[in-house]
């Protein structure tokens, strides 16, 4: 019977290949054989759902398979395998088996007899899903996966970001008819930092409370960096919520290095000392006439 990739993945065959990734990668996480240890029909929906994204997953190989389902059709090949077997096999023209009833016959012995070798395909492509912590992926370590009958050793890129998908090429199922193998793609999850933050791939992000009398007046404070600590100047008359940057202080990675931006924000006491209130009573007392809500027309 012919086999419907499209409904193996959960998709209309009008998906494009975003949707089509989408619905790979959920089923994958849901079928992994990690995830579910010693249950045969998971893993053979495992291997299912791969066969079927290695053919509609990569343009080239959907378009020859959509070309096929509306030229041709499916025919048992030699020790059950499955072959495409196209319109214009039968044309008469090169390579193709006549138009009489005896050539059409004597064609598909060819197939079946084996004097036309099956065509050798790549093997099937795996998922995979990996979770680094937060300094781990900036690191790069290199991690082992279990593959049943072989252990494989992922060297991931330093600096990877979370939803990152690591290519190990070579390392999927084994190839059809003499076919080369089919990859292995790692899927990154990056765990969060309690004081950083990141912004794209490269820059790392901080925020940094100050008080009111630095933002005001300026200040030179020290603040966390990934290697330790640093000074940085605040301006006088610095606002809430401006950012600083530091060059070269964020991710690095094989190339170069992201930058570090520092958010400041100010931070209003709630608990204040009797001498505390008087001098802020008499910064109140010289702020009369200056109205910072004159913009609004208040």
């Amino acid at each position: 019977m012919e086999k419907d990739y499209y409904a193996e993945l959960g998709v209309e065959k009008g998906a494009d290949q975003k949707q089509i990734k989408k619905a790979f990668r959920k089923l994958a996480r849901e079928f992994h054989p990690d995830r579910n240890p010693g249950d045969t029909k998971s893993e053979s929906r495992f291997k299912e759902i791969n066969e079927a994204y290695d053919t509609v997953g990569t343009p080239d190989q959907r378009k020859e398979y959509d070309h096929a389902r509306e030229m041709g059709y499916f025919v048992g090949g030699p020790q059950g395998n499955q072959q495409y077997v196209r319109v214009e096999d039968f044309d008469g023209g090169p390579g193709g088996f006549g138009g009489t009833a005896q050539d059409l016959f004597g064609g598909l012995q060819d197939l079946f007899g084996g004097a036309r070798q099956p065509r050798a395909h790549k093997g099937q492509d795996l998922a995979s899903s990996l979770s680094l912590t937060f300094h781990e992926a900036l690191a790069g370590p290199t991690k082992e996966f279990d593959l049943g009958n072989e252990t494989v050793k992922v060297k991931i890129p330093k600096g990877v970001s979370n939803g990152a998908r690591v290519r190990v090429k070579g390392r999927g199922g084994p190839g059809v008819n003499g076919g080369p193998r089919g990859d292995l793609f790692v899927e990154i999850t990056v765990g969060t930092h309690p004081i950083f933050g990141r912004k794209g791939k490269r820059d790392l992000t901080i925020d940094v409370p100050v008080s009111y009398s630095e933002a005001a007046l300026g200040a030179v404070i020290s603040i966390p960096t990934l290697t330790g600590t640093t000074k940085i100047k605040v301006p006088a008359g610095t606002q809430p919520g401006a950012t600083m940057k530091l060059s070269g202080k964020g991710v690095e990675t094989a190339k170069t290095a992201g930058d570090l931006l520092v958010t400041m924000r100010v931070v209003v006491p709630t608990d204040i000392s009797a001498e505390e209130r008087a001098a802020i009573e008499s910064l109140q007392e010289s702020e009369q006439g200056r109205n910072p809500r004159r913009n609004l027309g208040t």
